[in-house]
């Protein structure tokens, strides 16, 4: 992994989150096409659901970008049961990259990607706080913010190490979201939540608004069948590109 400046964020180990006490407000999952028409989804087995104020604050973020710069919707909202489905794959990634790892140690390295939903804290995407965003241009094209690294390599936001044009493109996505109010995991760049046990840890506050999120299944059948489809085309993202 790339080097990256440790100075800035803050850790969140799965005993701070779990200290941390849910106070749901009810807030409603609303559709981010409506609520946010600014954004644009990413991939066709996005669920497009996130809380209402998520919504709000993300379309602020989107509309602060600069002209030619747009915020795309890779993740929102999951169900638990797509949570486990991606810690299950993760897990078995880890388990072929990593065979002389004991479990301690392959769970710290699927944990490290992927929250668990064994806790008692709940995945942040699945309380629908979370929204993981990456930049694009007019044209739908990803705009850079890892290079000359590949996206794991650069996944701390602080990364050390970019082109000046990856930092410049960086910097652009990470403060307008920070500025909409978000917070970020200091380990993935494109992740950033509000009113979750991860913000809470990283706001140092000692209560959360959002617990764990259910949506009618039917408003979401078909994108789960979509995305159970393209996690057997993924490739193991711990070994190099084929």
């Amino acid at each position: 992994m790339n080097k990256w400046d440790r100075t800035k964020g803050r850790p969140e180990p799965i005993r701070l989150l779990n200290a941390i006490k849910e106070r749901e407000n009810g807030e409603p999952l609303v559709d981010v096409r409506e609520a946010a028409p600014s954004l644009r989804i990413l991939r066709p087995q996005v669920i497009p659901y996130v809380r209402k104020t998520v919504a709000e604050m993300v379309e602020q973020a989107a509309r602060a970008l600069p002209e030619g710069y747009h915020l795309g919707l890779v993740e929102g909202w999951r169900p638990i049961e797509r949570q486990q489905r991606i810690y299950d794959s993760m897990w078995k990634f880890a388990q072929e990259a990593f065979p002389h790892r004991d479990h301690a140690a392959l769970r710290r390295t699927v944990c490290r990607w992927v929250a668990p939903t064994d806790q008692k804290a709940p995945p942040g995407h699945c309380t629908g706080a979370a929204v993981d965003v990456w930049l694009v241009d007019d044209a739908g094209e990803l705009i850079d913010v890892s290079s000359p690294f590949d996206r794991f390599k650069a996944a701390p936001t602080y990364s050390l190490g970019l082109s000046e044009t990856a930092a410049r493109n960086r910097t652009i996505l990470v403060d307008a979201m920070l500025d909409a109010g978000f917070s970020n995991c200091r380990d993935e760049w494109w992740h950033y939540s509000w009113g979750d046990a991860g913000w809470a840890v990283r706001m140092d506050r000692l209560e959360c608004v959002y617990g764990l999120a259910r949506l009618a299944p039917d408003l979401y059948e078909e994108l789960e069948r979509l995305h159970e489809e393209g996690m057997k085309e993924r490739q193991n993202p711990f070994l190099p590109p084929v």
